[in-house]
């Protein structure tokens, strides 16, 4: 680290004793931590920092934390401790004698592509630190250094690398299965999702997805039993909405000749299909009270009698049902059994909105870009950072498949290797949008009220995926004020995910 411009950071002799903000030899300052009660993830750290006493102060404060804590004063030394031993994190200072550490990061790119890397400068600048995030550092921070911002910075990566880790896992188990590793998601509450499949795909336990419409609740039905020891068996989907009542009936569970005008043959129902797999029925609010009622039947003793006939017909099906309506004000509208509802409500499955979880859309975008270029043979390679701050900035209601479409639509458009903004619908250009989940955010907080500007708050957080320095900026606020206010509200990346899990 350089001390041409008087900075040393905010590590010095002595640095880690709660006391009030004070300046250190050169200027720099020293920023009392406010660190949660909650323990912290924990890993092995390397430092990789050229000034002794400050390299040394890190490594003190990481390891007082529950890490192992190693060091390093050169790069050319932090390549040979990585040759060594096995690291979950690199906290690298950008100015070193020996190079750079953008240089740094694209050799631990190459060369161990798990490794978290957070680059630290006295230098920083919006343009660097998107450059840094581009090239696939964990975070990017800037001195004065806040102890708790990089005690935080470091607990996010190593909660992301351990849940990219798990993700590929179980992505791997379902590739390995049946192919259906189609689920895309590294939020935390699409990686709760996966967790709780990965738990209960082994067991014949009904599950209720909910979401919203275009959410993806098939695929999770599909994962779920590809995951599971029934993925030999069939799986069978019913649209409950699309059919009228009686037709429903004879679809479910079959009919007999005779049973009504038309039914000219026996028919099993789709009951029947699945047995030995999964039955899945989407839109189930929307099942009759008498369909209810059999239905009840069907999963209490797994048997029940076709349309028109008398013969008792045995079962065995795991069921999974989703809807996007609220059963719980169904039940106390009298409109959906409550009993039925105490059956079937066993395992939830929550589909998170895609505007809920927006740091998943370039994620997502990527994906469907590459299958669709596959599809239409266009070679089209990236999507422009403009469109896809747009896409970012959108709040899809239409959810996923929404933004299925518009990629195929920008794929098809699109005339160059690259979709723009001009190749995007009109929807995601309007700044009037009224779902644009940024548009109080975008107005500033001093206009909102204290309840909004804690929900305000909270959103760019989950936006930025807690990084406090862009939140800051795109608030319009400085760091120690975001500080302050998260401090008074009670926002907590801890308390956020506690609520997520439970």
């Amino acid at each position: 680290m350089r001390a041409d411009n008087g900075d040393l950071g905010s590590f010095g002799p002595q640095p880690f004793r709660h006391r009030s903000p004070e300046r250190l030899p050169g200027g720099a300052r020293i920023l009392p931590p406010e660190m949660p009660q909650t323990p912290d993830p924990t890993g092995a750290v390397l430092v990789v920092e050229d000034d002794a006493a400050v390299r040394e102060g890190m490594a003190e404060l990481l390891r007082e934390h529950g890490h192992k804590a190693d060091v390093a004063a050169d790069l050319a030394a932090a390549k040979r401790r990585l040759k060594e031993a096995k690291f979950d994190a690199v906290v690298c200072d950008v100015c070193l004698p020996d190079g750079d550490g953008f240089g740094f990061l694209e050799y631990a790119r190459e060369k161990y592509p798990d490794l978290a890397v957070l680059l630290l400068t006295g230098y920083g600048t919006i343009e660097s630190a998107v450059e840094a995030i581009q090239e696939g550092a964990a975070d990017y921070l800037t001195k004065p250094l806040i102890y708790e911002e990089l005690l935080l910075s470091l607990r996010k990566a190593l909660a992301a690398r351990k849940v990219v880790t798990e993700n590929k896992n179980l992505k791997a188990q379902l590739n390995e299965r049946h192919g259906l590793g189609r689920i895309i998601g590294r939020d935390y509450r699409m990686q709760r999702m996966f967790e709780l499949i990965e738990s209960v795909a082994d067991t014949r336990t009904t599950v209720l997805i909910l979401g919203e419409s275009g959410t993806g609740k098939t695929m999770t039905a599909r994962a779920l039993h590809a995951a599971g020891d029934r993925s030999g068996g069939p799986f069978v989907e019913v649209a409950c909405g699309a059919l009228p009542e009686n037709l429903l009936e004879s679809e479910l569970f079959g009919h007999v000749k005779g049973a009504f005008t038309g039914a000219t043959n026996d028919k099993e129902g789709k009951f029947l299909l699945a047995h030995g797999g999964t039955l899945f029925l989407d839109e189930i609010a929307t099942a009759s009270p008498r369909l209810q009622v059999k239905l009840l039947r069907a999963l209490q003793d797994k048997e029940f009698e076709p349309v028109g006939g008398t013969k008792t017909q045995k079962v065995d099906v795991r069921l999974v049902l989703a809807t996007n309506a609220d059963l719980e004000k169904l039940v106390a509208a009298g409109e959906f059994r409550e009993d039925l509802y105490y059956r079937i409500n066993v395992i939830t499955l929550t589909q998170p909105a895609l505007r809920e979880r927006i740091g998943d859309i370039p994620l997502l975008a990527e994906h469907y870009l590459k299958l669709f270029r596959e599809q239409t043979g266009k070679n089209v390679t990236s999507i422009d950072p403009e469109a896809m701050r747009l896409m970012q900035r959108h709040a899809w209601p239409g959810n996923v498949r929404e933004l299925v479409n518009v990629v195929e639509r920008a794929v098809v458009l699109t005339r160059g290797d690259a979709i723009t903004v001009a190749d995007l619908p009109e929807s995601l250009k309007r700044d009037d949008s009224a779902h644009r989940p940024h548009a109080a955010v975008a107005g500033g907080l001093k206009k909102a009220m204290a309840p909004a500007e804690r929900d305000i708050i909270l959103e760019a957080l989950h936006a930025h995926g807690w990084n406090r320095q862009d939140t800051s900026a795109t608030l319009g606020i400085n760091r120690t004020t975001l500080y302050k206010k998260m401090k008074r509200y009670g926002i907590s990346y801890e308390a956020e995910m506690a609520r997520a899990m439970a």
